[in-house]
């Protein structure tokens, strides 16, 4: 079942000159880039995003880091991209990550981890909404 989903190429990803590399990933497998973007996000558009979040006390250090620099946002979409596109990205934090997943190769933390992706249909269309509200 082709599916669309949110990736959000983090600020650290992008200073360490990883967008490239991070692309490649999903376009090796096969999902098509429908969107593409590169951008800051405010704090606001951060507690959209993070909506569910935004009350835990981990969640104001995420928002200084989400918002430090320029972001990629890509709509990706192919057959089950969610799950296809959570596979390629690895466990949340980098140093349990697997190896061969983004985070597992490229990420030694669980704040600063290079990528986001949509949970679930819901979320991917919510978080769309939000970066592409065109589309």
């Amino acid at each position: 079942m082709s599916e669309r989903t949110l990736v959000l190429v983090k600020p650290d990803a992008v200073r360490r000159g990883l967008v490239g590399e991070v692309l490649g990933r999903f376009e090796r497998k096969g999902l098509l880039i429908v969107a593409l973007d590169q951008r800051r996000i405010d704090p606001g558009t951060a507690d959209r995003h993070y909506a569910e979040h935004v009350e835990k006390d981990w969640y104001p250090p995420l928002r200084e880091f989400i918002t430090s620099g320029p972001l990629v946002a890509i709509v990706l979409e192919g057959d089950e991209a969610i799950s296809v596109v959570r596979g390629i990205n690895g466990a949340t934090d980098g140093r349990a990550a697997a190896a061969g997943t983004i985070r597992g190769d490229l990420s030694l933390s669980n704040r600063e981890n290079l990528v986001h992706a949509s949970d679930s249909a819901e979320s991917a269309a919510r978080e769309i909404g939000i970066f592409f509200p065109s589309l």
